[in-house]
């Protein structure tokens, strides 16, 4: 199949940002895989079988060519229905704002699939930040993006406010995509602005000092790390807003990344006392809804004792509170705050 022919289709629905790439493995990283392995710097959400991190065909044995498109999702501003304006508020990344960016790629991709195969049948599968290969080394080969020093993928067009989603398949095309070298020049201003001091080296990120990781795993974070995380709810987005590559940037077309529901942001103490009805209703179709309640009500408080903010409500219900994960976060701030 012509790729021609699928950027056609693509940009019909569209998906402006496209490009292709073959499915062998992903060998240039494969050294760079197995150090971060090596060194545990791997998290719970990653494979430790480097082979599955860097070979498309163990996904899917008969894959030849990966089809990638990438979602912008930056908006500068929005402004819904709900007002936070004297409420304590948390922050949620902008890749949390709207609806889960897994089912919106997954509706698209399926989409393209369903369009294509009016020309040829072939064998597919869609993978939406849902396997363990390296998605960015896959969206770098196919020209969507070049890497920052932040380890982002960045687009000339969008910036690095990207969400990636690829369509592996059995088709042979007739060309691929080139990568992009990066543009990142002298710049370090990610590796000097982040809070976890995350980015070590130009082009190597520590996962378990990112903010973004903090706020999702289970793991127990003691009081220094915690004071990392500031007011974050649910990911994190300086180094990104930070980076020159990111100003003037065409903001996304996708209504479905929009904040309606929360403003992307999260009142603090509504969160505390929800039902989880409620927070199912609220929060159950934004991406970082996945790690459940519990995980943003933890990350509330920490935000709350950044603050220094205590009032009788919210000691009530710290003090009813029975969860375990909870347990030694509430001890913490009750100790701090009215020791």
């Amino acid at each position: 199949m012509k790729a021609e022919l699928i950027q056609s289709i693509a940009l019909e629905m569209g998906l402006d940002l496209i490009g292709f790439t073959d499915a062998a493995p992903l060998n240039r990283i494969e050294n760079k895989v197995k150090d971060r392995v090596d060194k545990k710097l791997s998290t719970e959400f990653e494979s430790k079988d480097i082979q599955k991190r860097i070979d498309p065909r163990g996904i899917m044995r008969e894959a030849n060519s990966i089809i990638v498109v990438g979602f912008p999702y930056f908006y500068e501003k929005f402004n819904g229905n709900n007002s936070f304006e004297h409420a304590l508020y948390g922050k949620l990344s902008r890749s949390s704002w709207g609806i889960d960016y897994h089912l919106v790629i997954r509706k698209y991709l399926q989409r393209l699939v369903d369009e294509l195969s009016q020309f040829e049948k072939f064998e597919y599968t869609i993978i939406a930040d849902t396997s363990p290969l390296v998605d960015r080394e896959i969206a770098y080969n196919a020209g969507i993006g070049y890497y920052g020093k932040n380890t982002s993928i960045i687009n000339q067009t969008y910036g690095s406010f990207i969400f990636i989603g690829y369509i592996l398949t059995n088709l042979y095309l007739d060309k691929y995509s080139t990568p992009i070298e990066s543009e990142c020049g002298e710049c370090d201003i990610c590796m000097r602005s982040c809070p976890g001091k995350a980015i070590e080296e130009p082009y190597k990120l520590n996962p378990k000092n990112c903010i973004s990781y903090l706020t999702q795993t289970k793991k127990y974070l003691d009081e220094q790390t915690s004071k990392k995380m500031g007011i974050n709810i649910y990911g994190c987005d300086i180094c990104q807003i930070v980076c020159p590559k990111n100003k003037n940037i065409k903001e996304s077309f996708f209504e479905e990344f929009k904040p309606y529901k929360t403003n992307g942001i999260v009142d603090l103490k509504e969160i505390l006392f929800m039902s989880n009805k409620e927070f199912k209703s609220k929060y159950g179709d934004m991406s970082g809804s996945w790690r459940g309640k519990n995980v943003l009500v933890r990350n509330a408080i920490i935000a709350l004792e950044n603050m220094g903010y205590i009032d009788d409500d919210i000691i009530e219900f710290l003090t009813k509170n029975k969860s375990e994960l909870l347990k030694p976060y509430i001890d913490r701030y009750i100790t701090k705050f009215l020791s």
